[in-house]
């Protein structure tokens, strides 16, 4: 029986802000995959959420039979152990769908770990963010752009 263990975090630059997602995925206590995208703008526990339908995702890719989600976000984690409800109207969409992709492995288990324990993914929702910020900034001026405005050297 396939077991992953899975490491996930969100970061939001600004909440809302732009946001990222982590994640490392862990068979027999070595790295079988890193998740790091941009997610777009969304609160943390958006971001959170989203880190965590994905690397549902990525481990059913992976033929995962059971897995075992590490994180630090307690909210996260207590609306998965249905200790809290959820009330956001945001996250009610994404916990539903955590729940149908959770619902595929034959055995499910979360355990709210401390932030210096999700240093691997809270690096890579951080980068995601990060790179996508860069990205931006070099945005301002392309080749394409300096021809449609006739040649100027401006910055859009």
């Amino acid at each position: 029986m396939k077991h992953l263990d899975i490491y996930i975090d969100g970061a939001s630059k600004g909440n809302p802000g732009h946001a990222g997602i982590g994640g490392v995925i862990c068979e027999d206590g070595q790295i079988v995959k890193n998740i790091s995208s941009y997610i777009g703008e969304a609160t943390n526990n958006v971001a959170e959420y989203t880190a965590l339908i994905y690397a549902l995702q990525e481990a059913l890719i992976l033929k995962a039979e059971t897995v075992h989600i590490n994180t630090d976000s307690q909210l996260l984690y207590r609306q998965i152990k249905k200790e809290y409800r959820v009330k956001n109207p945001a996250i009610a969409g994404l916990y539903s769908q955590a729940l149908r992709l959770i619902s595929a492995f034959k055995a499910f288990s979360i355990r709210h770990i401390p932030r210096e324990e999700n240093c691997g993914a809270d690096k890579l929702a951080t980068k995601a963010v990060k790179e996508e910020l860069k990205n931006k900034a070099g945005r301002t001026w392309s080749p394409r752009a300096e021809k449609a405005w006739g040649g100027k050297s401006e910055l859009l």
